[in-house]
């Protein structure tokens, strides 16, 4: 085969791999979106998923130290805001935020 056509056979199976594999989510999504599996998983990994972040998060943090206050603080903000006003995004923003204020000013030492 002369390289021209060998090159013009890489390209062709590139793209049909590349397009196979970027439609088989699409094609897999009908079948999921009717599993009882997934829709359990859909209603109970967010809250599965904030609680490793949270831990994995705050693991790490000495008590005795008073910078442990912005951390917990900013968690107490994002959890009350959430049971409040029921909107994740809105709550991880506003915690993230009074983290970021609280280490960078209050405890900063």
């Amino acid at each position: 085969m002369s390289d021209t056509g060998y090159a013009i056979v890489a390209v062709l199976v590139t793209a049909a791999v590349t397009w196979s594999l970027r439609a088989l989510p699409f094609a897999a999504l009908a079948p999921l979106r009717a599993s009882a599996t997934v829709q359990y998983l859909s209603t109970r990994m967010p809250a599965g998923v904030m609680v490793i972040l949270a831990v994995y998060c705050l693991r790490d943090l000495a008590l005795t130290q008073p910078r442990v206050l912005a951390p917990l603080a900013a968690l107490a903000v994002t959890i009350g805001l959430h049971l409040w006003r029921r909107n994740a995004l809105l709550s991880i923003l506003v915690g993230t935020a009074v983290h970021v204020t609280l280490a960078s000013t209050v405890f900063a030492r």
